[in-house]
């Protein structure tokens, strides 16, 4: 296993855990900044990760998020469809 580092020089280790790379993104752009952070930071620190991956552990990284924004753009949907549900059923009961 390979490690990447940030540029605050945080070790991420290479092992598949993207929510690892997430947390780390947090806690060194966002956290250690006090929440004041910029888009840019933010997109500037993830390009630094992304330039130390060789091109299949990008490939295996890309495949990983967008396998985590599918599932919750699911969750997102399915929760709005059950809110609108429950709009529907309340609705009925009010009468």
């Amino acid at each position: 296993m390979r490690n990447i580092t940030t540029t605050t020089g945080a070790d991420i280790a290479l092992d598949g855990d993207l929510l690892a790379i997430i947390e780390t993104l947090f806690q060194e752009v966002t956290a250690k900044r006090q929440l004041d952070r910029s888009y840019e930071d933010m997109m500037q620190e993830i390009r630094h990760l992304i330039d130390q991956m060789t091109d299949v552990e990008r490939r295996d990284y890309l495949a990983e998020s967008l396998f985590h924004n599918t599932v919750r753009f699911e969750n997102e949907r399915l929760a709005s469809y059950m809110q609108k549900l429950a709009s529907t059923g309340t609705k009925k009961h009010a009468r």
